[in-house]
């Protein structure tokens, strides 16, 4: 009696447990080895290594931007856009036949 009290009182405890050991137990059995996922994403992975090497390197190696703050930098570019294009000048057809044909 008293060893089916104390199973009652760990009840979730020896289901957690059981549960636990089954999980581990079917991972350890049917999924793939290491080596075989290593072999299935090695492109991906030497891909992301070159290209953390390469941030890296252009960091290591660009001098730091201290030429102007970026206000002044976006200033050039605002006015390039905020530009009004030049006005376009108009031939007549006649005059657009004529100099096509001298050239």
């Amino acid at each position: 009696m008293e060893i089916s009290t104390s199973l009652v009182k760990f009840k979730f405890h020896i289901l957690f447990a059981a549960a636990f050991s089954l999980l581990v137990f079917s991972l350890i059995c049917v999924a793939p080895r290491f080596l075989d996922v290593l072999a299935y994403f090695w492109p991906l992975l030497v891909s992301t290594a070159l290209f953390l090497l390469a941030v890296v390197l252009i960091a290591r190696t660009s001098p730091p931007a201290t030429e102007a703050p970026a206000e002044k930098t976006a200033e050039g570019i605002l006015e390039f856009v905020a530009a009004q294009p030049d006005a376009v000048v108009l031939q007549p057809a006649e005059e657009c036949s004529t100099s096509d044909r001298t050239m």
